[in-house]
């Protein structure tokens, strides 16, 4: 599988922003449009649970091209906690429940805009990043510490 691309993002940005889909772009996805410097292998958004936003976020994945199943309709629609998807152009991974967070609203109050772009708060990365507990994201966590020490300096900055 090929590392994720930025113009995946945009897409994924576009479209949602069409069928007015809530959701966050989140794990190294996001850490990746906040400027970390480091890669993955899918894009990764946490995505408002709601009937509503699950319709439109069915209509807005089969436009981007995945192929869902009535079984992975239904689970998108009730906000099934983690789906991963490998039917369609890039893997991508759905979460209506990050470890870490509390709720899509708390997470919504703290993003950041980058570019369109809504990302959770690098707070909000690091802290599933370190609930979630599996080996890959524990090993990225000192890098993503020292990310966030630039990344808010820059903040403060400008």
């Amino acid at each position: 599988m090929a590392a994720f691309e930025y113009q995946q993002a945009e897409e994924i940005r576009d479209v949602f922003a069409q069928h007015g889909v809530r959701y966050l772009f989140i794990g190294k996805t996001g850490a990746l449009l906040l400027g970390f410097p480091d890669t993955t292998q899918d894009v990764a958004f946490f995505a408002e649970k709601s009937p509503e936003n699950g319709q439109a976020l069915v209509a807005a994945l089969q436009q981007l091209g995945f192929n869902l199943t009535e079984q992975r309709v239904a689970e998108i629609k009730r906000g099934k906690d983690f789906i991963q998807l490998k039917c369609g152009p890039f893997d991508l991974d759905l979460i209506f429940a990050p470890d870490g967070i509390e709720t899509f609203e708390d997470a919504w109050q703290r993003r950041v805009d980058v570019e369109g772009f809504p990302v959770c708060h690098i707070d909000d990365i690091i802290a599933s990043k370190e609930e979630s507990g599996r080996p890959k994201d524990r090993e990225s966590l000192p890098r993503l510490w020292s990310f966030r020490e630039y990344w808010m300096n820059q903040q403060r900055a400008t």
